[in-house]
């Protein structure tokens, strides 16, 4: 379980770093604090997926830039998420929901307080200042993702 989560938590900040390289960065909408931001499907077949959903919401996709294995949905001319490509056996607990949070740090610090572990690697901040991301287990073992339109706090420099 906790392979799969990181071979997750990698694929959605390899993503990140391909999106962020492909197009000038927009910011995402604010859709309030506690709501959904974001989120990821994971799928074994890409071009299935795509064709259901593309029909059931009247999707549209786009290519992710240096990759076959993701797409962004688009909705409204808005970008809402992903769907990317599963390696190997889908389980119930593929795809990240991602809520909008004012603070990821104290949001993923509150989190671990409250007995959640955070994704090595995570929080970080998003390509060209578009915010920054957290992704943590919650004591259940399920995946959340956590999301600022502000990006991380610069770190204060320790006592020399």
């Amino acid at each position: 379980m906790r392979a799969m989560i990181l071979a997750m938590a990698m694929t959605v900040l390899a993503v990140a770093i391909v999106h962020g390289q492909s197009k000038p960065a927009k910011p995402k909408p604010d859709v309030g604090a506690g709501r959904v931001a974001w989120f990821d499907l994971t799928t074994t077949d890409l071009a299935k997926s795509k064709e259901f959903y593309g029909k059931l919401f009247d999707w549209k996709f786009t290519a992710v830039q240096g990759t076959d294995l993701a797409v962004e949905i688009v909705s409204g001319g808005t970008s809402i998420g992903t769907i990317r490509g599963a390696e190997g056996k889908i389980s119930s607990f593929n795809g990240v929901v991602y809520i909008q949070v004012q603070d990821i740090q104290k949001s993923c610090d509150k989190a671990k307080e409250l007995g959640a572990t955070l994704v090595p690697g995570f929080p970080f901040d998003l390509p060209d200042g578009r915010g920054a991301i957290g992704l943590i287990t919650d004591p259940a073992g399920h995946p959340l993702g956590m999301y600022s339109m502000a990006p991380l706090a610069p770190k204060k420099p320790g006592p020399k």
